[in-house]
């Protein structure tokens, strides 16, 4: 179950463990020491539940305000570092002991996504430390696995709240448990839902079976493009450098003075940038199921390319001079090195690629990419020295 919000490909691909950590996966380092049970004045609390293992925080599945306004920043960038609840047992509704427990990780946004789904229910969820990380993430870096999930189950005392001994785990999840150990040693079952939070009525309903469209992860032009705005805020940063230098850069040399130079040159210098940036960045997710080639910096560099060509079309070089030659060959080289670099960073939020295809790819794409950015740099200065 996707819980977290997380990149859901309107072409159906086989689920493989993410393997380049993107910016999307995950809210980040959250502090080291987590308190033993979940605080009663976490803003999302509406009440508590006093069970044989002590008092257990109440939510609900209708997100507040303030729940929204944290994704909604967590979406930008902005607080998505500790963007995390305390993990340990929640009560949504009025569980009994014979109600269901969901395990899920402690990136709030995760935890949203899962009680929202859930209008009407009345269960129990496991709320596991995984540092802020969602499920998927968590999965593959270890934080959501046999270990926590045996030690939560303990700490949580939830043998003495329900009576039955079964568990249900996101199957995002599965990659980093290892169900038998967690029944040898807890006690507790582990049963796989449905890869989507919102099937999770469904599954219930009809006795704990997916169907098999439940087990499809897919990754849609809605899922794809709800990642973009982090993917630009962790550009601005750089481009907020970068662009300034390209700026005054482009008044070195030119027919005219330096002002006037950078006003022509450097301004057309800062676009191409940028639009090399928007390319990577937007225009790639966008795009990603129908761009041909099959490696992230392989679609990169062939849009990377188109967006040259149309940028290069807005300028008037003078190709029969050797400068103008140099320029227009200076940004085919640094526009497309942009764009694929940025196309190769949303690896991490994809769906469908490995860890050792990515190594596999970043040991020549990454090179490339940083020989064609330098020599486009330098032959874009050495085109404004000499003319």
């Amino acid at each position: 179950m996707n819980q977290a919000g997380q990149p859901s490909c309107q072409q159906k691909e086989t689920i493989f463990l993410p393997s380049f950590t993107g910016s999307a996966c995950y809210s980040g380092g959250v502090g080291e020491t987590q308190p033993s049970r979940p605080r009663l004045d976490q803003g999302f609390v509406t009440g508590s539940v006093s069970t044989p293992a002590g008092i257990v925080p109440r939510v609900a599945s209708a997100l507040r305000w303030r729940d929204r306004w944290g994704t909604f920043k967590a979406r930008w960038g902005v607080g998505r570092m500790d963007y995390a609840v305390d993990p340990g047992l929640y009560a949504l509704g009025n569980p009994d002991r014979e109600s269901p427990v969901l395990v899920t990780a402690n990136y709030k946004m995760s935890f949203d996504e899962l009680r929202s789904d859930l209008p009407g229910r009345d269960l129990w969820i496991l709320v596991l430390d995984t540092k802020g990380i969602n499920v998927w993430c968590a999965a593959g870096k270890g934080t959501f696995g046999t270990e926590e999930l045996v030690g939560r189950i303990e700490s949580s005392g939830l043998k003495e709240v329900v009576s039955h001994r079964s568990l249900i785990l996101p199957q995002m999840g599965a990659p980093g448990v290892a169900a038998h150990t967690v029944k040898k040693l807890s006690g507790f079952g582990v049963r796989y839902g449905p890869i989507l939070a919102r099937d999770i009525p469904a599954y219930l309903d009809d006795g704990g079976r997916a169907t098999d469209a439940m087990r499809l992860k897919t990754f849609t032009l809605r899922e794809r493009a709800v990642l973009i705005p982090v993917e630009l805020v962790e550009t601005i940063k750089p481009t907020l450098i970068i662009a300034p230098v390209l700026f005054l850069l482009g008044g070195i040399g030119g027919p005219a003075g330096f002002w006037m130079n950078t006003l022509n040159d450097g301004s057309f210098a800062v676009l191409a940038f940028l639009s090399a940036v928007i390319g990577g960045a937007v225009i790639h997710p966008l795009l990603l199921p129908y761009l041909p080639p099959r490696a992230f910096s392989a679609k990169g560099l062939l849009l990377g390319a188109i967006i040259a060509v149309a940028v290069l079309s807005l300028r008037a070089f003078d190709l029969s001079l050797w400068t103008g030659r140099m320029e227009a060959m200076a940004w085919l080289l640094i526009i497309p090195a942009v764009t694929a670099y940025l196309a190769m960073n949303f690896t991490g939020c994809s769906t469908y690629t490995s860890l050792s295809g990515v190594k596999r790819e970043m040991r020549w794409a990454l090179p490339l990419e940083i020989g064609m950015g330098a020599g486009g740099l330098v032959i874009w200065i050495v085109s404004r020295a000499i003319a």
